[in-house]
């Protein structure tokens, strides 16, 4: 597709700022819970008859680190403030809250993998992001590696791409503008009209090959 188009949207006031963050934030408790849960039973997010492709690979090492360093943590702040109970209280009730969110974001990303399924792709990442996209609207999938410049914006013009450490490696073309919904307001989130969509896939091939199928299908 040549041509773009481009949607406007008002600035959002402080109060619908707050009330967007403290939304976000509850939903992101909510999930960092359920994930657990749903490591525990092995059941990941993944649709009836569908296919999961994992994202997390390149900060798999990063999130364990840091799940380590924030668990070290706590007894060491604990023999600090040992004689001040409040802090030694607070610090710890914080420090145990601290590793529980950063153990539910990966199970996050290991849980709510992008999926290939009979009613289409979702494109996932982490918390929060889940869009999904019906096969009537995608024209075709490819393999295409590519890095971004750092901190570049997710929507660009007509384009989303969901980037794993400023890279994707898969490319899906669209029939036609197709509205997504990305956390948060705009302009960064909220709906957006795109015709191009990239993300990032631990295993493009396998991405590629449960994709074929319906791709393919009359």
């Amino acid at each position: 597709m040549t041509a773009q188009l481009q949607t406007t949207a008002p600035r959002p006031t402080p109060i619908a700022r707050i009330l967007n963050f403290l939304h976000r934030a509850w939903i992101a408790e909510l999930r960092v819970y359920s994930s657990i849960a749903r490591a525990i039973a092995r059941r990941p997010a993944i649709p009836h008859g569908g296919t999961g492709i994992g994202y997390h690979r390149p900060v798999l090492t990063v999130l364990f680190i840091f799940i380590g360093l924030s668990a070290l943590e706590i007894p060491i702040l604990d023999l600090i403030v040992h004689p001040w109970p409040v802090a030694r209280i607070t610090l710890l009730v914080l420090g145990i809250w601290g590793v529980t969110w950063m153990v539910g974001l990966l199970c996050a990303m290991i849980m709510r993998p992008h999926s290939v399924a009979p009613e289409g792709v979702r494109v996932r990442s982490g918390l929060e992001v889940d869009v999904p996209i019906d096969w009537d609207d995608i024209a075709s999938i490819a393999i295409d590696r590519r890095v971004d410049e750092p901190k570049r914006p997710r929507v660009t013009e007509s384009e989303y791409a969901e980037r794993m450490q400023d890279e994707t490696n898969i490319e899906i073309e669209l029939e036609r503008f197709v509205a997504i919904r990305l956390p948060g307001l705009a302009p960064k989130g909220g709906t957006h009209q795109v015709d191009r969509i990239r993300l990032w896939a631990d295993d493009p091939r396998a991405f590629l090959d449960a994709a074929r199928p319906f791709l393919t299908a009359p």
